[in-house]
This record gives structure tokens, C-alpha cells and sequence, in this order.
């Protein structure tokens, strides 16, 4: 048995796929409620001000980063993936209803609701990352096969999106026209620490791995900075740049959609959840045949396509300006067409990059390199990408005095989406770069 092997009956089965979509679905949503009604909480409740959201984002994303070295290390040298998974759930769930109760904090002290908000966001992201990132999306790297990769593949790709959808919707029915965030927050948390209960009774020491130690704890958790070694992993560090590059586009934009979608064009939060929602669903078809180039090893050829197809939907999104919509109609042909092509785009991209780097990873250091992607995918694309949405709210937005407080408010519009789509389009470079690799290392 490899160190890294898990026992038999624990690759396949019921209570395999039960797993890794309960635990990856209610992960996900939790993510999304994270990544899309934080900020429309922030504005909502504590002020119009893109610098709280960058605050938030870049002292998650850290958080988050540090969780998933910390953690993916902690699970590696005792090879106890379940426990990880378990009490990362049960915390988070809880500390996001805890994020809720800061706009209990009066309106009269604003720098401590700011630093508040920042500050629950931070310690919420923090175990967040211990359950779903160092804990399950590791478990998912330990049970995965070439029989089972393409719907692990897809199920972790489709996840995000079914995410988006459910937490919008849901979402957007919980805080309705009223603004009822805590109501949202409570049902959410609740929502993920049930799951962490149900992994604490489902999970077993089937899921367990054999324990890798390399020397002290300190030792093996700083070992993974070895940058000189992951740099040797060519087609493996191209991948990275690659996803690293695509997310901070995606971080420029998404991160102001939700409040784009409210305080430019006019709609109420509920039927902020349905217009995304509903081009998302129909996106997500593509995770079929996506499934099918991936198991075909097609992995750059759908990278290039998914970023480029991202592009052509937000260059659809730009021209919408606040007096071509009405917000007391629901649809809007070329709002929902944007989001269906950006949503194909972002499943595509999801899906062949989480398996095409697992496939790449070191065999006993896959919680360690959990860390490495989460660096790629989660801190340099949140602090580049919201500094990046925050200039450009603040430079061409829609901005407005607020005569209560006196304070200056920024409204984000299209502009968003034609700079995160330039940022998207550099990502085609390091990926066509893999396929030099390839053909090149197979040419040898």
C-alpha cells in the first residue's frame, strides 16, 4: 500500500458520491453566500465603499491560504482527513452566523463595523478552509482514479455553479426586499454545520490515509515553499499561472456583479439570485461534455475555449447601461445571454484545471499542494483582482454623496467586466504554453 492509499470500498459506492456531493455542495454554497452576499451585505448594511470589500477579500484570501498550509500539513503527517473535514464544518458554520451580528454594531462607530466585518470574514474564512479546502477537497484527491476522475472532476466543477445558483436563489428569498441578512446567515450556517455533524458520523478510519512526517511539523509545513522544486513541475506551475491569471479577471468582476445587478441597474435582491441563477443552470449542461474532453486528456484544449468563451460573455455584459433595463422586468435577453456564456466559461474552466493539477501533484504531498493551489487560486487572484475592481469602481463607476453620513459612495458598472475580461485574456498565454510543453515532451 501506498502511503497515501486509501482502503479498499472507500474509492466507490453510495456513500463515496454521497460525500463528495453533500460535503462539496454544502461547502460551495457557503462559498458563494461568502463571494456573493458579503458584499451586497456590506453594502447594504455598513456602507457603499469597494475599499471594505477589498479588505475583506484580501485578509480572507491570507487567511484562507495560511488555513490550507497549515492544515493540509496538520492532515498529512496524522493522515486523519475526517476530522479536518468534520470540525472545519462545524466551525464555520458557526462563525458565519457569527459574521451576521456585526450589523448589530451601531451605524454611529463606522471604522469598528468596517474592521468588524473584516474580521469575522477573516476568522470565518479561516475554518472554512480547514473543512473544505486542507479536509475534503484533499479526501477527493485521495479517492480519485482513472475510473472515477471525470465525475469527481465534474462534480467538483459543477459544484461552484450549483452553488452560485442555490445560494443566490435561496439567497435572495432569505434577505428579499427587506434586507434580512441575518436571517440568511443563520439558515446557511446551520445548513453547513449539519453536514459537518453528518460527515463526523459517516466519515470512518476508511478515510484516513497513512501518515507522512518529514522531520518537525514546522519543518514539513515550510518544506512545501520549496519553490525551487515546484518550479521543476513545468506543466504543473503553467497550470497554476494559468488558473491564477483567469481568477484575478474573475475577481475584478465578480466580486461587484451582485451589487452591479442591485444598486446600478435597480433590481431587488431576490431577483438579483433568479437573473443569475437561471443562465447558471442552463451553463452548467456544458459540464457534460466537458467531462467527456477531460477524460480524453484534452485538459489545455478546454482550458483555451472556457477562457475565451468567459471573454466573449462580459464583452456581452459591457455595453448594458442602467437606462437600457427595466427593473421591474425580469428578463433581459442580453443580461441573461452574458451570464449563460461567462457561466459556461467558468465551468469549463473549473472543471479541467482541479483535475488537470491534481493529476499533477506530488503523491505524498497532496495536502501540502492543496496549499499551493489554493495560493494560485485563492490569494493572488483575491488580492490582485479586488484591487484591480476597486480602482476601477472608484475610477469610472457611478459615484454618489450619501447626505445622511456624508460619506462618498461607489457604485460599480460595466467597466468591471470589459477589465476582467483584458486580465482573462492574458491566462490564454501560459495555458498555449502547455500545449508547446506537451507536444514537445511527447515529441521526445
Amino acid at each position: 500500500m501506498s502511503k497515501n492509499k486509501l482502503k479498499s470500498g472507500t474509492k466507490s459506492g453510495f456513500r463515496m458520491w454521497l460525500l463528495v456531493w453533500g460535503l462539496g455542495l454544502a461547502g460551495q454554497i457557503c462559498w458563494n453566500m461568502e463571494n456573493q452576499w458579503f458584499n451586497t451585505f456590506v453594502y447594504a448594511k455598513i456602507g457603499k465603499d469597494p475599499s471594505i470589500i477589498t479588505g475583506m477579500l484580501i485578509c480572507s484570501a491570507a487567511a484562507t491560504t495560511f488555513s490550507t498550509f497549515f492544515f493540509g500539513t496538520w492532515a498529512d503527517r496524522t493522515g486523519k482527513r475526517r476530522t479536518f473535514i468534520s470540525w472545519g464544518y462545524i466551525l464555520w458554520g458557526i462563525f458565519t452566523i457569527c459574521f451576521g451580528l456585526t450589523q448589530f454594531i451601531s451605524k454611529e462607530m463606522y471604522l469598528l463595523m468596517a474592521v468588524s466585518v473584516v474580521l469575522a470574514d477573516t476568522v470565518m474564512s479561516f475554518f472554512g478552509s480547514m473543512g473544505n479546502d486542507a479536509g475534503f477537497n484533499t479526501w477527493t484527491n485521495d479517492i480519485m482514479t482513472d475510473r472515477n476522475r471525470g465525475g469527481i472532476g465534474a462534480a467538483l466543477a459543477t459544484q461552484p455553479v450549483l452553488g452560485t445558483i442555490l445560494g443566490t436563489v435561496v439567497g435572495g428569498f432569505l434577505v428579499g426586499e427587506n434586507d434580512n441578512y441575518m436571517l440568511l446567515f443563520v439558515v446557511m450556517g446551520i445548513f453547513v454545520i449539519v453536514f459537518g455533524i453528518i460527515s463526523m458520523l459517516t466519515l470512518n478510519k476508511n478515510d484516513d490515509v497513512q501518515p507522512h512526517k518529514e522531520g518537525s511539523f514546522w519543518r514539513q509545513f515550510i518544506s512545501v515553499f520549496n519553490f525551487k522544486s515546484f518550479f521543476k513541475l513545468k506543466e504543473l506551475v503553467l497550470v497554476h499561472i494559468a488558473i491564477s491569471v483567469f481568477f484575478i479577471g474573475f475577481n475584478v468582476y465578480f466580486s461587484y456583479m451582485g451589487n452591479y445587478i442591485i444598486y446600478y441597474l435597480g433590481y431587488t435582491a431576490d431577483m438579483m439570485g433568479i437573473i443569475e441563477a437561471v443562465p447558471l443552470v442552463l451553463a452548467m449542461l456544458s459540464a457534460i461534455p466537458i467531462g467527456i474532453l477531460i477524460n480524453k486528456n484534452k485538459h489545455p484544449y478546454v482550458a483555451v475555449a472556457a477562457a475565451i468563451i468567459n471573454i466573449i460573455g462580459l464583452l456581452i455584459l459591457y455595453p448594458v447601461k442602467a437606462q437600457d433595463v427595466d427593473p421591474t422586468v425580469i428578463f433581459n435577453f442580453r443580461i441573461w445571454l452574458g451570464i449563460f456564456i461567462v457561466g459556461v466559461g467558468y465551468v469549463g474552466i473549473l472543471q479541467v484545471t482541479k483535475v488537470w493539477a491534481k493529476q499533477l501533484y506530488p503523491k505524498n504531498a497532496k495536502g501540502q499542494f492543496e496549499g499551493i493551489w489554493i495560493l494560485f487560486f485563492v490569494l493572488i487572484p483575491m488580492i490582485g483582482g479586488s484591487l484591480i475592481g476597486q480602482a476601477v469602481v472608484k475610477t469610472s463607476g457611478e459615484t454618489f454623496i450619501n447626505e445622511a453620513s456624508g460619506l462618498t459612495e461607489y457604485v460599480p458598472n460595466g467597466n468591471v467586466f470589459i477589465v476582467g475580461a483584458a486580465v482573462i485574456a492574458l491566462s490564454l498565454i501560459p495555458i498555449i504554453l502547455t500545449i508547446k510543453y506537451r507536444n514537445k515532451k511527447n515529441a521526445d
